[in-house]
């Protein structure tokens, strides 16, 4: 987490890169797609409030006037998150099929989440925010996937034990522990091989 001391920005309406007034809305939506290219493209270590800013074409003081500190940003790109990944998770469940059938496609749909937003990922679940317990809506939002999950097999332990496995796999990809072909095809292998291993470990189905 940052140490940076931050100071509230000043009065008047921030300026874009093109010398152009931002709208209230367009402003705030503007820093978050910044924040999410730096995070996607270099590093959460390179994803500070000035960074963010200069990418967005404002000044150092404009991002203050929607997040008080660089937390807040992190925070706010996490429930993002979170809300995409149960959008993905509640459409790969409309699929018709058997029960496995229904986890192998909600746990590619979660794998291609991974896959296409790795830094975002490593965020939402790391321990870059380790003041959860401060955020109610956080928790919330993250306690909606296994919801998501469970309501869509009609049993939330199920849910759960599927959340888990492609959880787990998920992040030993991500920190290269193991190799499901990604070391060298890329990333985009993941969903097709996360659904190969959740029919395989779900496989049996239950009265």
């Amino acid at each position: 987490m940052s140490n940076e001391r931050f100071s509230a920005a000043p009065k008047g309406t921030p300026k874009g890169a093109d010398g152009r007034g931002y709208h209230h809305g367009d402003l705030r939506n503007g820093l978050l797609q910044a924040a999410r290219e730096i995070l996607e493209e270099e590093s959460l270590a390179a994803l500070t409030l000035r960074a963010v800013a200069r990418k967005a074409g404002v000044s150092h003081a404009a991002p203050y006037r929607h997040f008080p500190n660089h937390e807040a940003l992190l925070v706010e790109l996490s429930v993002e998150g979170f809300d995409e990944l149960r959008g993905a998770i509640g459409e790969a469940a409309k699929a018709q099929g058997s029960e496995s059938d229904k986890i192998a496609t909600i746990g590619a749909a979660y794998m291609r989440f991974v896959a296409q937003r790795p830094a975002l990922a490593r965020l939402m679940f790391g321990g870059q925010l380790p003041n959860r317990d401060q955020f109610p809506e956080l928790e919330k939002k993250a306690d909606s996937i296994g919801n998501e999950i469970g309501a869509a097999l009609h049993d939330s332990a199920l849910g759960l034990a599927v959340w888990s496995a492609v959880h787990g796999l998920a992040m030993l990809v991500l920190e290269n522990v193991i190799d499901l072909g990604q070391r060298r095809s890329g990333l985009h292998v993941l969903p097709a091989r996360a659904e190969i291993i959740l029919r395989s470990l779900f496989s049996t189905e239950r009265d």
